[in-house]
């Protein structure tokens, strides 16, 4: 053959030539039945965090109210002691309920309704002592770790439980749990008497200036509150002790010994907090029925004090709100000591009419009214 021959390839086989697409047109449809598959299976969603603390202490403070509540109206509608203090137990503790729900009530409560209160088996009235007791003891703890606003009401609805649950062992004639007493504070010293001392922030810390400083004056305009409102107590008292009777004048007089040091506390704190309270006033104007009935006006002088401790509550931290809420219990009780009414959240001021009604299954309760 010589160099100029030519040579005809031999024919490919059609097979062979086909294969490579046929492989391509697999691998093509493998990748769309993939995607297909990854795009019909849903992501696994995130499991969710954990609620803040704050808004944990509520709902637990929400259902305690509800169970609470239910026993109330179990014991009423066996009529296990005097109606009447029942129905103060009940009314307080729907509207603390109230104040504690969500704006949207839950579909599912825990608490039987008023219509099933009837054929429930009733708890005792001993139970139900123990149970605001350790209620009010849990709220009251939970608001030296709550933010501001939440720590008040917590501390508030704790505080009037406390106060309810000795209110109701005195009337059913049961023991009233420690901690239970109209007084919670006998000494008026409160928690630990010492505080954070006055340090001036160093001026690169992280925190901005002005944050710092809105703080610190929210703090001493709390607790410069907390010194005048005691410095009017101590002027009511020292008015009111020549007026009350042999039997009220003692424990007033021990009363007015408290408010001293309290205000001698405040002072202090404030000092601590680089803060300064206002000259003491030389006199206050005194209601016009104070001195002719001077018992019932150390009751509305207490309950006049309330709100103070309950701002010094949601401002403060640490050693601070620890001494507002013992502050807070001992104004609570002393008001209820001279026959004032603390009101369903001692150191908020509510308005019931504005509060969300109570989910359906939580049944409706006695009226505001009777409370």
């Amino acid at each position: 053959m010589t160099p100029w021959s030519v040579v005809k390839d031999r024919p490919q086989d059609p097979a062979r030539r086909i294969r490579p697409f046929r492989f391509a047109a697999g691998a093509l449809a493998a990748l769309v039945v993939l995607s297909l598959g990854f795009a019909l299976i849903p992501a696994q969603e995130p499991a969710p965090s954990e609620p803040p603390f704050s808004e944990r202490a509520r709902a637990a403070a929400f259902t305690e109210a509800l169970n609470l509540r239910s026993a109330g109206m179990r014991l009423a509608a066996a009529g296990a002691t005097d109606p009447g203090v029942l129905d103060r137990v009940v009314t307080l503790l729907t509207i603390q309920a109230r104040a504690l729900q969500t704006q949207a009530p839950p579909a599912a409560v825990p608490a039987v309704s008023a219509s099933a209160a009837a054929t429930a088996d009733p708890p005792g009235i001993a139970e139900l002592v123990h149970g605001l007791a350790e209620s009010g003891s849990a709220r009251v703890k939970d608001a030296e770790t709550a933010d501001g606003g939440m720590a008040r009401l917590l501390a508030g609805a704790g505080t009037a439980q406390l106060l309810a649950a000795g209110r109701l062992a005195a009337a059913a004639g049961v023991p009233a749990p420690q901690g239970a007493a109209a007084e919670p504070d006998k000494d008026g010293s409160g928690a630990d008497s010492s505080a954070s001392p006055c340090v001036a922030t160093p001026s690169g810390s992280a925190a901005p200036a002005g944050a710092r400083a809105g703080a610190s004056s929210t703090i001493q305009q709390a607790l410069a509150a907390v010194v005048a409102v005691e410095q009017q107590a101590i002027y009511g008292y020292q008015a009111a002790l020549p007026r009350l009777t042999p039997a009220e004048a003692g424990p007033a007089s021990e009363i007015l010994g408290r408010h001293e040091e309290l205000a001698a506390a405040a002072e202090e704190r404030l000092r601590l907090d680089c803060g300064a309270s206002a000259p003491q006033q030389p006199g206050y104007v005194l209601d016009g029925g104070f001195l002719a009935a001077p018992a019932a006006g150390l009751g509305k002088l207490e309950a006049a004090t309330l709100a103070s401790y309950g701002d010094a509550v949601a401002v403060t931290q640490g050693q601070d709100r620890a001494w507002a809420l013992s502050g807070l219990q001992s104004a609570a009780g002393r008001a209820a000591r001279w026959g004032a009414d603390p009101g369903p959240v001692p150191g908020l001021a509510l308005d019931v009419d504005q509060l969300p009604a109570l989910a359906d299954g939580a049944g409706p309760g006695p009226s505001p009214a009777g409370s």
